[in-house]
């Protein structure tokens, strides 16, 4: 699976901090196990969040995050996003459009109508070039929003439309959603 000419790639599923959500099943595998496949079929090799940052830094490769809410990302995705960011030395995060109506509220009231052009969702992968990582004491957040927001400040940041199968779970509701993509 992993060719030597290819650099290695390191990564990890996200579920700390995010209840019982990442046991949920999609087509009968929990999402954890969903995202961690799809990961695996990227080409990256999956390291446990329990690694040492300083290893990771050691290790001197870029670093994929992948939400478990995120399950059924396609692998092809995944390694697009990793291209990316070798390419370009950039954080890579894979967005979907914001679909909801966005108001603005000030003092309890209901205002405008925000743009929903302006908005995007942060969804699965964040992709961490090695130059970030070893920029970095250590991981910000495991919230990819937050993380994203912090990278940002001091990083360059691409986002990449990621296919309406990435979009980020909430619930059952969502997973069945979900299931219904991959099956039309």
């Amino acid at each position: 699976m992993y060719d030597d000419e290819e650099p290695l790639v390191l990564g990890t599923v996200l579920t700390d901090e995010r209840g019982s959500l990442p046991f949920l099943l999609v087509h009968g595998e929990a999402l954890a196990a969903a995202a961690a496949w799809s990961l695996g079929e990227a080409g990256v090799r999956i390291v446990d969040l329990s690694v040492p940052w300083e290893d990771l830094v050691e290790a001197a490769e870029p670093f994929v995050l992948h939400d478990s809410l995120c399950p059924l990302t396609p692998p092809e995705f995944i390694a697009e996003c990793v291209r990316r960011s070798a390419e370009t030395g950039s954080v890579v995060v894979g967005t979907r459009p914001v679909t909801d109506t966005v108001k603005q509220v000030a003092d309890g009231v209901v205002g405008a109508t925000v743009d929903r052009e302006q908005l995007l969702t942060v969804c699965s992968p964040v992709v961490l070039p090695g130059a970030v990582v070893a920029a970095l004491p250590s991981l910000p957040s495991l919230d990819l929003t937050e993380l994203v927001a912090t990278l940002r400040t001091s990083y360059d940041v691409v986002t990449v439309e990621a296919p309406p199968t990435a979009a980020r779970v909430s619930g059952p509701d969502d997973v069945r959603l979900l299931e219904g993509l991959r099956e039309g």
